[in-house]
């Protein structure tokens, strides 16, 4: 794990091979709500012999924590935490990447490729979809999201059985007890500023019909891959988004299915999600390997 300031908070992240020795585009994943780098960590096992990888924690998640004395020289909208991925990219001197977000980082990665297009080659989003507001759901939804932030209690983790009750939450394929644990974990150290700010920034009507005005204006090629037994973003929101898009449009091949998965498809089905960010990847010509030992 290296430390770099950025937005005056101190971020977390792993890159597997940190020495720019190739042309091929690093692969950047983000991670959704509540969330931290950790989820990627199985996939990346897959890809770092291949790919040089970078997993950061999102300012205010995981370990990026800003300190208690201080807060954040920014904002929590999708434009304000582009702009940290943007400024990270430029201090890590990564010159072109993809960007791989889920959920909530799907749509930061949208973004990111808004912002910087002459080094973003693409884009795949998991279980990231919208861009239709339903006024009284998305009121509802907000609602539950200030109550679940402003009601956690810490004595959480030691009540029996709370990381079985994470391993279940909003999957198709329950997860491992390690993997319910760690989303506890993450769940409890959110800083409420950021998880608050993150929330109700984005599902504003304003920001919710921005997002596919982004997507269609984006030259990269941008997928979606959805899971069929999502009940958070439904596939139904995925299709709707992705339909923004060019590919989508010319032969609405920019969405994938996986069955029998829920929210967090890289965990419930890391064979097929590998499979397919490959599949999409050797597409677009970005096959060159690199040095295994790196990282």
């Amino acid at each position: 794990m290296a430390k770099i300031t950025i937005s005056g908070v101190s971020h977390s992240y792993d890159f597997t091979s940190p020495v720019a020795d190739s042309d091929a585009p690093v692969l950047v994943f983000l991670h959704g709500w509540l969330l931290s780098r950790c989820y990627w960590q199985p996939l990346v096992e897959q890809l770092r012999d291949r790919y040089r990888c970078l997993t950061y924690d999102l300012r205010g998640f995981g370990e990026s924590q800003p300190e208690k004395t201080a807060s954040s020289t920014s904002g929590y909208t999708l434009a304000d935490y582009a702009q940290d991925l943007v400024t990270l990219l430029q201090q890590l001197e990564i010159k072109k990447a993809w960007l791989i977000g889920h959920s909530l980082g799907g749509s930061i990665a949208l973004w990111g490729a808004d912002l910087l297009p002459e080094h973003i080659d693409g884009v795949i989003c998991l279980n990231a979809g919208g861009g239709i507001y339903l006024k009284e759901e998305f009121e509802r939804f907000r609602s539950v999201g200030q109550k679940i932030v402003q009601n956690r209690p810490g004595w959480l983790s030691y009540i029996p059985l709370m990381d079985w009750v994470f391993g279940q939450a909003m999957v198709a394929r329950p997860l491992a007890r390690s993997w319910g644990r760690q989303r506890l974990r993450d769940f409890l150290r959110a800083d409420s500023e950021a998880a608050l700010g993150s929330l109700l920034e984005s599902t504003t009507e304003s920001q919710v019909h921005l997002l596919p005005q982004i997507v269609a204006r984006l030259e990269q090629p941008v997928y979606f891959l959805a899971g069929m037994r999502d009940t958070v973003m439904e596939p139904k929101y995925v299709h709707h988004l992705a339909s923004f898009h060019k590919l989508f449009q010319q032969s609405r091949n920019n969405v994938i299915e996986i069955p029998d998965c829920g929210h967090l498809a890289m965990l419930e089905d890391t064979g097929q999600v590998l499979q397919q960010i490959e599949g999409i990847l050797k597409n677009h010509g970005v096959v060159q390997p690199v040095d295994a030992s790196g990282g």
